[in-house]
């Protein structure tokens, strides 16, 4: 054999190896596949169908997808939105019409990742999905309802799936230990290392599947009869910060965030965005955190806010990480020192609450002229250019309620004085 030339192996990744082959051995979202449950109807139906399945990586949504496939009968095709383009998804498509005129069989397409397609390659499943080509899987660890297109929402069933909790983990664990000792090496694994991969695969059970995988690698190496959770970890290298992006401490390092924000402590708001990167969190969702910092807690005490933390969200979008990591920085310290004011957020709230009581008719001098001239409309407005200081008194609502109450504090105290000089009353 050449040096360089290789056989075909017989090596089957342990992922595999511990697929689960029918429903009874999927582990873990009892929600969705549990007796009576949306998913396990479905499955158990004849019908295909369009679904987008959201959640956390390793929580079982690629294995649910070729379990549908193979349940329904169909043909299988998966593609990586991440680093296939519209080619390959134009020729698997191809390949589903072919498929559909000579077996009649409809294709499942499982579109990992699928929120890296922008809303024209999206755009282009629907004529497919309408006509029975394909059934459309599209999995995302991203809010399918910000990175989805409308249009293929309507068409798709969404499911959420959950981190694995540790009794799932465990039954993964347990499983794929059973599938390593029939190899011949089993794992010296002592109770305190168990409980330490449990804590390391963070609900992720493909995390889990690779370190068992790494470790039944050097264990022919080792002649302990136990590993510790210490010798795991030494193992394993670092450990993940324990983050979840779509459970409780998701939004728990959030809450700090704002919190922090709104509180004027720099250092614990530069902390926990810290912490929400070092977790993998989207840059994206903590830009928008700070732009509604901006808004809800500094306001006219000081507009910049806004527009710095405008300028970071631009920045990641531009950047992505680490750099964009800077810019989110760098708003996130301003937004924190700068004078505090829920002014506009109170209004709103108002005002919102006065229109679920009261609906005010629009003042006749403030209706469109183009419209309705001859019934009146706009007849009597005072344009406000035309007067000293661009100001002149007038009604802008047919009863006067008081909503904005300006604070004295930042750039909001020279608003406060300039609405009392002109409207001669109290802010």
């Amino acid at each position: 054999m050449e040096l360089f030339e290789t056989k075909k192996a017989d090596w089957v990744p342990l992922a595999r190896q511990s697929a689960p082959q029918t429903l009874d051995e999927f582990t873990g979202q009892e929600h969705l596949v549990g007796p009576g449950c949306p998913l396990r109807l479905a499955l158990e139906s004849e019908q295909p169908f369009n679904a987008i399945f959201f959640g956390p990586p390793g929580c079982g949504k690629t294995s649910f997808a070729r379990l549908l496939a193979q349940k329904k009968g169909m043909d299988c095709v998966e593609i990586s939105c991440a680093t296939s383009g519209l080619p390959k998804i134009k020729e698997a498509i191809g390949g589903a019409e072919l498929k559909l005129k000579t077996t009649g069989r409809t294709t499942l397409l499982v579109l990992d990742e699928i929120h890296h397609l922008n809303r024209t390659q999206q755009d282009i499943l629907l004529p497919y999905m309408e006509s029975g080509v394909i059934a459309m899987v599209g999995m995302t660890t991203e809010n399918p309802f910000f990175y989805i297109h409308k249009a293929i929402l309507s068409r798709a069933l969404v499911y959420e799936f959950r981190s694995l909790d540790d009794q799932a983990l465990g039954i993964v664990l347990d499983r794929s230990l059973s599938a390593i000792a029939k190899k011949g090496r089993p794992l010296p694994l002592g109770d305190d290392a168990r409980r330490f991969l449990l804590r390391f695969a963070a609900g992720d059970g493909r995390k889990l599947l690779n370190a068992l995988e790494f470790l039944s690698g050097v264990a022919k190496q080792t002649l302990a009869s136990a590993w510790s959770a210490k010798d795991v970890e030494r193992l394993l290298g670092r450990q993940q910060i324990l983050y979840d992006k779509k459970e409780d401490a998701h939004y728990d390092a959030a809450s700090a965030f704002i919190k922090s924000m709104r509180g004027t402590d720099p250092d614990a708001a530069i902390y926990w965005l810290a912490r929400m990167l070092e977790g993998g969190e989207d840059p994206r969702f903590i830009a928008r955190r700070i732009v509604i910092a901006a808004s809800e807690d500094v306001g006219n005490a000081d507009p910049m806010a806004l527009v710095v933390a405008q300028s970071a969200f631009n920045a990641i979008e531009m950047l992505g990480l680490p750099e964009g990591a800077i810019p989110l920085a760098h708003a996130a310290i301003y937004v924190a020192c700068a004078p505090k004011s829920n002014a506009c957020y109170l209004a709103l709230k108002a005002a919102q609450e006065e229109v679920k009581k009261n609906k005010q008719e629009v003042p006749i001098h403030l209706k469109d002229s183009n419209l309705d001239a001859e019934l009146g409309h706009g007849e009597g407005y005072l344009y406000a250019h035309d007067y000293p200081e661009h100001f002149v008194t007038q009604k802008y609502m047919e009863k006067f309620v008081q909503f904005y109450k300006p604070t004295t504090i930042g750039s909001e105290a020279t608003m406060k004085e300039r609405l009392e000089k002109f409207w001669k009353r109290s802010y």
